[in-house]
């Protein structure tokens, strides 16, 4: 049983005839600016204990991109540096594979908010007992992948018996108080579509997984985000082996919403990389497209992420999946429907 969903345009425009820079001026919106940062997103390596069909970073088990610690810590300093930091968004691959996962954590949490983007199964891998407990103890905000309320559609997307090792992590997070009223530990669930298509409408998609995860599984969780698939690393892959990728990069031109604009995450956030290079989102990390400003392209470069404010941001095809229907970012939805 699939979930709904916008489906593929046959009249999608091809590739070569996308200008999102294009797009913005012509709908009176360009060019796109930087804010003063407020978030920070970290992606400490690409390591994983999954290998998802949709991941944009391409991760998995046999990845040795990793953040080290020379590196870890510059980026505390930094973020000291840079009262306007709100919110450390700490991602992967799997982060807490990392080493200096915990580093980062303990190091970054007092005054900020922190969040670590988990896979959920990463709770049960080898040497992980500790997870848990030191994420509720220290206050971490989780946002889990959950693609689907079925395990059908998960382990599709995902792996053979992801899902049920997912309700497993979640049953074990609500005991710990994860997504439960009042207990002030945050429980985010991301749905990503399984294949070439929009999300569904955000809130009708969220009341209906309160709905199934509680009723089947007695699962408790805060919200969801519905983030749009990127046409981008092992998702483009994926969309060229089964000659989608036009269609595909078709159905986020001609859905463009110039409502999503302001509230884009790169308008107020900074992606570092693992090795410490900075990018105006993770969508940019991943194709190497580097910050428009060529002497603050590495966090050594910088004395404070609020440099970066009033800087052009380097767009190109993909950012059409940001602005696509409600938009896309890693909270989700930026417009309603």
């Amino acid at each position: 049983m699939d979930l709904p969903r916008e489906p593929l345009d046959a009249t999608s425009p091809p590739l070569t005839t996308v200008d999102f820079a294009g797009r913005l001026r012509a709908e009176g919106l360009g060019p796109l600016l930087r804010r003063e940062p407020t978030t920070v997103q970290i992606n400490v390596g690409k390591l994983c204990n999954q290998a998802c069909h949709h991941c944009h970073v391409d991760a998995g088990p046999k990845r040795t991109e990793r953040m080290e610690r020379t590196t870890a810590r510059r980026l505390v300093s930094l973020i000291e540096a840079s009262p306007a930091i709100t919110t450390v968004d700490i991602t992967g691959g799997a982060p807490e594979l990392n080493e200096n996962f915990a580093y980062l954590v303990e190091s970054l949490a007092g005054g900020r908010r922190v969040i670590d983007r988990c896979n959920l199964t990463v709770l049960f891998a080898d040497g992980m007992q500790w997870l848990p407990s030191f994420l509720a103890t220290n206050g971490v905000d989780l946002i889990c992948s959950l693609p689907c309320y079925m395990a059908e559609n998960t382990d599709r997307q995902r792996g053979q018996g992801v899902f049920d090792d997912s309700i497993k992590a979640l049953g074990l997070l609500n005991g710990l108080g994860y997504g439960r009223p009042g207990s002030g530990l945050r429980l985010d669930l991301v749905y990503n579509p399984l294949g070439p298509s929009l999300p569904p409408p955000q809130a009708e998609l969220e009341a209906r997984y309160h709905e199934e995860l509680d009723s089947r599984f007695g699962i408790l969780f805060d919200g969801l985000f519905t983030i749009t698939n990127m046409p981008i690393a092992r998702f483009a892959e994926q969309l060229r082996r089964n000659g989608q990728d036009e269609s595909y990069l078709g159905l986020l031109v001609n859905h463009f919403n110039a409502a999503t604009v302001d509230g884009l995450m790169c308008r107020d956030l900074v992606s570092v990389g693992w090795e410490g290079s900075l990018y105006d989102c993770d969508f940019n990390q991943m194709l190497e497209i580097p910050l428009a400003a060529a002497g603050t392209r590495h966090i050594d470069s910088i004395t404070s992420f609020s440099e970066l404010g009033g800087l052009d941001i380097a767009t190109g095809p993909h950012c059409f999946g940001c602005t696509a229907g409600a938009g896309s970012s890693c909270s989700g939805e930026l417009a309603a429907h």
